[in-house]
């Protein structure tokens, strides 16, 4: 089950273009296109005719033109065409998705339209900021986002999964902070006078101590904003090196995600190694999560019912954000099976 009432990341801006494209938002097809003045439209990818998927055909002027037997779409999913014959079926018409687009990232509403607000989308400026420079990248991982979430809450797991880049034993020794303020879950963890890990030493030149933070903000249930770097023993974190994780989170379907990243940074802004390394280094660490989660996912299948996981102090997020995310679905169940005002029982 998943939450449909809220925004989520359907694609980067760069993908959407006149050609139509295909996603899949928490079993819903979709099929992203733009007008001719580069507005970018979403509209439920299946044809009323014969539910031929609009995402095999293509766009004419400001409209999308089936495939299979030529029905056209306007930006509106209202059908103006219909080669075969001169009249329209009332019927002949497909869902239109509200949409944002921000900072890089085309954002879908998935559930009631008339509850979508724009301004209910979290803040990822950075992505667009001249003052931080941002490596990107996307990642099919086949699992249900509930892992991913649970992984970006507990991040315990770089010691052992990431041990080459972002891990280091240091980071499950010290404990966590958590907060709570409507469903935003934020995870602190401070790590003083350390070593920084092997990628930010590299593209940092850090040598010798710092003190090394991550505060994770997780917008129930579609962001995790991670607020992270290292800066001098015992200075604010403000003047340190800082970065800004950016984790849009979207369920393909029960056992499938898309993981949207950006990884911004204050530092070495025009250095194109560091660029580079960065690019690298965090492809890795995506792929050395996305391995593990679909390990765990096949194992979360097979497990016996009536076994749960055993959760531990470092999980208070995990577990806070859980409640938070169970909370929304049940909200939006009770409220679907309201009867509708003026209908007969």
């Amino acid at each position: 089950m998943y939450v449909l009432n809220t925004w989520y990341v359907a694609a980067w801006s760069s993908e959407v273009t006149r050609k139509p494209v295909k996603r899949t938002i928490c079993e819903q097809p979709i099929v992203l296109f733009r007008t001719q003045d580069g507005t970018a439209v979403a509209l439920a990818d299946r044809c009323a005719h014969r539910a031929f998927p609009l995402s095999e055909g293509r766009t004419i002027g400001d409209s999308i033109e089936c495939g299979y037997h030529g029905f056209t779409y306007g930006a509106d999913g209202m059908c103006t065409k219909v080669p075969a014959q001169s009249t329209i079926p009332e019927r002949a018409k497909v869902r239109k998705y509200p949409l944002v687009e921000k900072d890089g990232w085309i954002w879908a509403w998935t559930g009631d339209p008339e509850l979508a607000d724009p301004a209910d989308v979290p803040d990822t400026h950075w992505m667009n900021d001249p003052e931080w420079a941002t490596v990107t990248h996307s990642v099919h991982f086949a699992c249900r986002a509930d892992l991913i979430h649970d992984n970006l809450l507990d991040l315990t797991h770089e010691s052992f999964l990431h041990k080459t880049t972002v891990g280091d034993d240091y980071i499950y020794e010290h404990g966590i902070t958590v907060e709570v303020q409507g469903s935003v879950v934020s995870v602190d963890r401070l790590m003083p006078s350390v070593a920084a890990p092997p990628l930010y030493a590299e593209t940092m030149d850090a040598r010798g101590l710092f003190d090394r933070f991550h505060c994770t903000e997780f917008f129930v249930p579609n962001l995790h904003v991670l607020h992270s770097g290292i800066t001098g023993e015992g200075k604010p974190r403000a003047e340190g090196y800082l970065i800004k994780v950016l984790n849009g989170i979207t369920p393909i379907d029960e056992h499938n995600s898309w993981y949207y990243y950006a990884f911004s940074r204050n530092f070495a802004l025009d250095d194109a190694q560091a660029t580079k390394d960065l690019h690298v280094g965090l492809e890795t660490v995506l792929r050395e999560d996305a391995d593990a989660l679909q390990a765990q996912e096949l194992g979360m299948q097979s497990r016996p019912a009536g076994e749960f996981d055993v959760l531990i102090a470092q999980d208070g997020g995990v577990a806070k954000a859980r409640r938070i995310l169970a909370t929304l679905i049940k909200r939006e169940q009770a409220a679907a099976a309201q009867p509708v005002a003026g209908a007969k029982a």
